[in-house]
């Protein structure tokens, strides 16, 4: 399975601007610039999508995780926080903040190693060589 997405760019780094275009078009000449980037613009960046597609990716494979065990999977909902250190242009981290209904059956203990499980071992996860932390609220 491949899955594409395009990038033009056109202008100088500052001025310049471009648009994303993703294989399923669910962004489709969506744009993207310094100011969306590095400041505050309409548009989107490289960097929240890195965070969109982990927010994604861990969320479903802690509802595999549950589902693996054996249980039913009630709402889950995480929030990824990319931290971009201007200084050197470099990700330093990403932080999943998990927030997930009570499961029957399910102790916050095994709900515990169930998304740690799912923090090292989602598609995401392994492709990031950045230091990934985790949160969870499990009520």
């Amino acid at each position: 399975m491949k899955r594409t997405a395009k990038a033009h760019w056109h202008g100088t780094f500052k001025d310049g601007k471009g648009e994303i275009t993703t294989q399923s078009t669910t962004l489709n000449n969506t744009q993207y610039s310094f100011k969306t980037r590095f400041e505050q613009g309409v548009g989107t960046n490289p960097e929240e999508l890195i965070a969109a597609a982990h927010a994604g990716c861990f969320t479903m494979a802690v509802g595999y995780g549950l589902s693996e065990a054996g249980f039913t999977p009630g709402d889950l909902t995480t929030e990824a926080t990319l931290e971009l250190d201007l200084t050197t242009f470099t990700i330093s981290g990403i932080h999943l903040d998990l927030k997930a209904t009570p499961i029957e059956g399910v102790s916050e203990e095994k709900f515990k190693e169930i998304a740690e499980g799912s923090k090292a071992n989602c598609i995401v996860s392994k492709a990031l060589s950045v230091p990934i932390t985790m949160t969870y609220q499990y009520a």
